[in-house]
């Protein structure tokens, strides 16, 4: 299934797609996509309706974070051989964690803005996992029973914040608009092989991102396995796994970031496509 979040900030509502490409309402089958909503029994209830029962949402409708109520986002940092070149960064040997807010959040087609006095905003396509079920301390064998599905993740950065300011990778992630979800949580039955997915990301037509899954160092089971050592992962946490070369830090021969007025592109093989426009953020306001 293709579970998809509708309507206006901050009010979405549950939907699904179906055959025909459309949004269909779920809000009288759950209350959202979101939490305990993605445990295993729910999805097998949403999965056994007949979808041209549910109401049809007006088409062209906004859509919003496919996942509501992220208690975390626990990023990967590195997780691609290429991409830990291109950054001057060694390979490493475990899993390198950083949290992103969750006031990042925003919808995949919303517009992105750049924070006043930021320099060096970059893009970053990743494949995120979305946890359906509590997991601590489970065996890499069994870590996918814990997975509702999967979705396209922008990991956008600040990588001045990021790297020059004292070091704390959480203040060049987490800024407002900085973490674009969707369009769609693809349940994890719809997805036979995580590490086989197609990504790649364009600026303003250019593209910058190919990759594929398939060259993640730590692949999603172990990902999953590890983190949840040190952290319980909730449903409705997202892990987002990384992201391969090509973003605008390891430009030859000069960096490219990005400038108020352009238009990112991005996706993930069968997990949809996303698109933002950056805009300039002044004072508090968007300009």
């Amino acid at each position: 299934m293709k579970l998809v979040r509708w309507g206006s900030r901050g009010a979405e509502k549950p939907g699904v797609i179906d055959n025909e490409g459309r949004v269909r309402d779920l809000s009288g089958v759950t209350p959202d996509v979101a939490g305990k909503n993605l445990g295993a029994a729910v999805l097998r209830e949403i999965a056994a309706l007949d979808l041209t029962t549910l109401p049809l949402v007006p088409a062209n409708i906004r859509l919003g974070p496919c996942v509501g109520g992220v208690g975390k986002i626990v990023c990967v940092g590195l997780n691609y051989s290429d991409h830990a070149a291109e950054s001057n960064m060694p390979v490493p040997k475990e899993p390198v964690l950083f949290l992103k807010a969750t006031s990042s959040i925003t919808g995949p087609n919303d517009d992105v803005l750049i924070p006043p006095g930021a320099k060096k905003v970059d893009w970053e396509v990743e494949l995120g996992v979305v946890i359906g079920e509590e997991a601590r301390n489970v065996p890499r064998e069994r870590a996918l029973d814990y997975v509702a599905g999967y979705c396209v993740v922008n990991d956008v950065s600040e990588r001045e914040w990021q790297i020059e300011r004292g070091g704390q990778w959480d203040k060049g992630k987490g800024y407002d608009t900085f973490a674009p979800l969707g369009p769609w949580l693809v349940t994890r039955d719809e997805v036979a092989d995580p590490q086989a997915l197609d990504m790649w990301l364009e600026v303003d037509g250019k593209r910058y991102q190919n990759g594929n899954t398939r060259t993640m160092i730590f692949d999603v089971p172990t990902l999953v396995s590890y983190i949840s050592q040190f952290m319980s992962l909730q449903p409705g946490d997202v892990i987002s796994t990384g992201t391969p070369p090509g973003v605008g830090m390891g430009q030859k021969p000069e960096p490219v970031y990005l400038r108020a007025g352009q238009t990112m592109r991005l996706g993930v093989s069968g997990l949809g496509e996303q698109q933002q426009r950056l805009v300039a953020e002044q004072g508090g306001q968007a300009q």
